[in-house]
């Protein structure tokens, strides 16, 4: 493999319903740092059908072009034509450096291109840097159940692939920027296609908790001393607008779904306002949280991690704090 070939960072823009995901926002605005201490240009791919108006917001998140990929076959997410049409864009285009957001559709199409096009996956991410010295991009990751964290490096295959938590990277927007839009055809042979959509059961997907795209999220801890009074959580949560995170604790001891976990085994999350209550501090937790903007800690005991993270710090007992907090935002909201 000539690796000189291999030039640009390109983006897995994952669409639903011809609907982008918030985090082909987000490695968008990673892929121009990336760009930038390479040299080149970002490209956004886009797959699906009818979804070509969909690359002016793609542009005006950084992409310099956007390699559009329409067939309607490819109008609902499955594995064999999207696993084809990816890896038909980059063998033809050969890019360096290829972004997947780790959503359910990227932790299924990541491993399956690469297979297909014989190089490494990094997945998971949590982190991801490039290394001037090798080359190469820096891939962190959560390993042996979040106790440490690995940094991976793919020197001898291209493009680096890697997918990437939604939440870890801030949307940067770039007012009037345009971006090239290229057509690319890509037929889908019948014998890759081995599947076939019924239905889409939209219900099945209501209750589920979307904490990266929470603008406000009340998580809590072991200091919550058990399910029942995760509804402190809930009730500051509903007036604030926001949403319920926890701790890995919280989660391991059964009082609240694992849906709702931040950390380096959970979700990282970026939120405006990011409220702690009765959580130490560990470095996994924080690992996952501390890029919120702002974070407010509740805890009795002053010596707590959290405290170090912290914009603001409340020491106090959450059971007092909690419905003091929710009771006054009313009164503000009355």
């Amino acid at each position: 493999m000539n690796l000189a070939e291999y030039k640009g960072v390109y983006v897995f823009a994952q669409q639903v319903d011809n609907v982008l995901d918030g985090v082909a926002f987000e490695l968008l605005g990673k892929g121009k740092d990336l760009a930038k201490d390479l040299g080149t240009d970002v490209t956004a791919v886009l797959i699906g059908s009818g979804v070509k108006g969909l690359a002016d917001q793609l542009a005006e998140y950084g992409a310099d072009r956007v390699i559009v990929v329409d067939d309607p076959e490819l109008k609902d997410y499955r594995t064999e034509p999207y696993a084809h049409a990816l890896a038909s864009v980059i063998n033809e285009y050969k890019p360096e450096i290829m972004l997947v957001g780790a959503t359910a559709i990227g932790r299924d199409l990541g491993p399956r291109v690469c297979a297909r096009i014989h190089t490494g996956l990094t997945a998971d991410c949590t982190s991801l840097d490039y290394d001037a010295e090798s080359g190469n991009v820096a891939w962190t990751r959560p390993a042996f159940g979040g106790n440490l964290m690995a940094v991976i490096m793919c020197p001898n295959t291209r493009p680096q692939i890697g997918t990437v938590r939604p939440g870890v990277f801030k949307k940067t927007p770039v007012e009037g920027k345009e971006a090239e839009v290229i057509t690319e055809e890509v037929t889908v042979p019948a014998e890759k296609i081995r599947t076939k959509l019924l239905e889409s059961i939209r219900e099945a997907a209501a209750g589920v908790v979307n904490l990266e795209d929470a603008e406000v999220i009340v998580a809590g801890g072991r200091g919550m001393g058990g399910p029942e009074n995760f509804k402190l959580c809930e009730e500051l949560a509903e007036v604030l607008g926001g949403a319920v995170g926890a701790s890995r604790a919280a989660v391991d001891a059964g009082w609240i779904g694992h849906a709702h976990q931040v950390g380096q085994t959970g979700k990282t999350v970026g939120p405006k306002l990011y409220i702690a209550c009765g959580i130490s501090g560990a470095i996994q937790h924080l690992a996952g949280m501390s890029g919120s903007d702002c974070i407010v800690a509740i805890n009795k005991d002053p010596e707590a991690p959290i405290f170090k993270a912290a914009d603001y710090g409340i020491v106090g007992n959450l059971f007092d704090v909690l419905p003091t907090l929710t009771a006054e935002i009313k009164k503000l909201k009355a």
